[in-house]
């Protein structure tokens, strides 16, 4: 997630950050996703993946 300096309405923070974890979502196949709130805002999310490898 870029960093952005503009000033946003709260409507236009919670599409942003839904367009965001939706992103996430499509392209993960196994892993995880946890966002960070801080004083009622979300300010991380992170995205951990795992990769399996077959070894037969």
């Amino acid at each position: 997630m870029a960093s952005n300096t503009r000033t946003y309405s709260k409507e236009q923070q919670i599409t942003e950050i839904s367009h965001q974890i939706a992103t996430i979502l499509q392209d993960i196949k196994f892993g995880s996703i946890e966002i960070i709130i801080h004083e009622n805002r979300v300010v991380q999310i992170e995205r951990k993946e795992k990769l399996r490898i077959d070894s037969k």
